[in-house]
């Protein structure tokens, strides 16, 4: 039985849900409406989050890891994460400086009873997870190699294809 076969007009959680013990990620169905999960990239690990909100008939995704850059650093960091915005079309970066996160966040609209299914829910996860890969280096070289925004964009930019 493919996995296909066990999404016919589950909750989008639920499908969340069987994504994640399909992949092996570690996850915590923390309510009904939410789950929460650790996918490994190969620069880190990072914390995924989706939501169901019924009311907004929203699927709403945050990816996170921990940045703690200098404070003499935050503006570059931020004008780094503008640069990194402009290049996506879906989703966006943010810095919660107070929790001390790099965010990437999408919501997946799903209005007028739009049904989601489990390959949608994989790319979304997947695009999480590929921006925090390719967006990683440039952020760490803006705050702590002191290199200018412009110049580890560069980084991010080269992206790789194929595998090793």
């Amino acid at each position: 039985m493919s996995i296909s076969e066990h999404f016919d007009e589950l909750h989008p959680i639920d499908m969340v849900e069987t994504l994640a013990q399909h992949h092996e990620w570690d996850f915590d169905r923390i309510a009904d409406d939410q789950i929460a999960m650790q996918v490994t990239g190969q620069w880190r690990t990072y914390s995924l989050t989706l939501a169901w909100s019924h009311r907004d008939e929203t699927l709403r995704l945050i990816c996170t890891f921990e940045m703690e850059p200098p404070a003499h650093r935050i503006p570059q960091l931020y004008d780094v994460v503008n640069r990194c915005n402009d290049q996506v079309w879906t989703g966006a970066f943010t810095f919660w400086e107070e929790q001390r996160l790099m965010v990437w966040r999408y919501g997946l609209l799903l209005s007028g009873g739009q049904l989601v299914g489990h390959e949608q829910i994989d790319r979304l996860i997947r695009d999480a997870v590929t921006a925090a890969e390719r967006y990683y280096p440039a952020f760490q070289m803006t705050t702590w190699a002191e290199q200018a925004p412009e110049m580890a964009m560069k980084v991010a930019i080269a992206e790789a294809y194929g595998h090793a």
